[in-house]
């Protein structure tokens, strides 16, 4: 073997922080960001969610402030999550699809109040139905995958209706892709984006979210495994990303984030598509927890958790803490 030392000195590159911004291969910016929202009906109104510390719920007048701010700053996009009334709340999840439901007016609104901001809306049924589970149920409990992708077909063509620039069904139905692609194109909705939660595991790390959205007490003891994936395989995710993409996706993503960035770099190396990364509820928690005890900084494990997101291939992160990011980078 060639002697190189000392030649080649590896910590020369390390020396200084200026050296080291300088040959940086990771590099995070505002527009790599997504906020997600909570929105709430009323006016004047914000609710503290009490498992996600610093995160909020949003009466749409809120929302649209908030909204201003981050596209103002260079956010990349907001991402739109509803908690309606209980009353709303059916087994067909028939809200869902209401042009003149909550989210769709927080659509419509903040587009008309900030035009030049990016929108996500989620398109998915737990929010909507009186079970918690993301599709429609037969009578023996079993989820009913084409009957729910009728309703998300719905569902999906109302945000598009509406304004929103990019629909993301993050439900897990087999063949929703396609059927929402064709009833976006059939009702010349063609430079409406599909975000595709196309590797969404069954994780345990969704609890804060689903208090947020209010679905929790419904969902109760049961599970969403026999539509969202085993966390225990790799095979599956690069299968279900290629058939989004060959059914129209125009974006993938892949939930939760940190403890899956080997299938971010699977999807990467494989798939030359834009991928959007999850850093999720519980992930978020953790991290809020950790920090208020004095353990870690939070500041700092926040922006190396993000690289690591970037580094794996993100081309841009769902993180709920964007707006703070926001905030360190100046």
């Amino acid at each position: 073997m060639k002697k190189t030392f000392p030649n080649i000195r590896m910590r020369r590159l390390r020396s200084t922080n200026g050296i080291r911004k300088l040959v940086r291969e990771t590099n995070l910016c505002g527009s790599d960001l997504i906020q997600p929202i909570f929105i709430i009906e009323g006016k004047n109104k914000r609710q503290r969610i009490t498992s996600m510390p610093g995160i909020d719920r949003l009466s749409i007048d809120m929302a649209i402030k908030e909204v201003r701010s981050l596209t103002k700053n260079g956010i990349g996009a907001v991402a739109l999550f509803p908690q309606i009334e209980k009353k709303k709340k059916t087994i067909q999840a028939t809200e869902a699809h209401n042009d003149d439901g909550l989210i769709q007016r927080a659509i419509r609104e903040i587009k008309n109040k900030v035009p030049d901001s990016v929108i996500i809306s989620d398109v998915a049924l737990d929010p909507y139905t009186t079970h918690g589970q993301d599709g429609l149920l037969s009578k023996k409990g079993k989820i009913l995958n084409d009957e729910t992708v009728e309703i998300l077909v719905k569902q999906a063509l109302s945000h598009a209706k509406s304004g929103a620039d990019i629909i993301a069904p993050s439900d897990m139905m087999d063949g929703r892709v396609l059927k929402i692609r064709n009833a976006l194109e059939k009702n010349k909705f063609t430079d409406t984006m599909i975000l595709s939660y196309s590797a969404k595991y069954s994780s345990n790390f969704y609890g804060p979210f689903r208090d947020a959205v209010g679905s929790a007490k419904n969902l109760g003891s049961k599970n969403k495994d026999s539509y969202q994936m085993d966390y225990a395989n790799i095979g599956d995710a690069i299968r279900e990303v290629q058939l989004d993409i060959d059914e129209g996706a125009d974006i993938v993503m892949i939930k939760p984030g940190m403890p899956y960035l080997d299938i971010v770099q699977r999807i990467k190396e494989r798939l030359n598509v834009p991928i959007f990364v999850y850093q999720v509820s519980g992930e978020y928690s953790m991290i809020k927890a950790v920090s208020q005890k004095g353990w870690l900084n939070e500041k700092k494990i926040v922006m190396e958790a993000l690289a690591c997101i970037k580094r794996a291939g993100a081309t841009a992160i769902i993180t709920y803490y964007a707006k703070e990011v926001l905030k360190w980078m100046k």
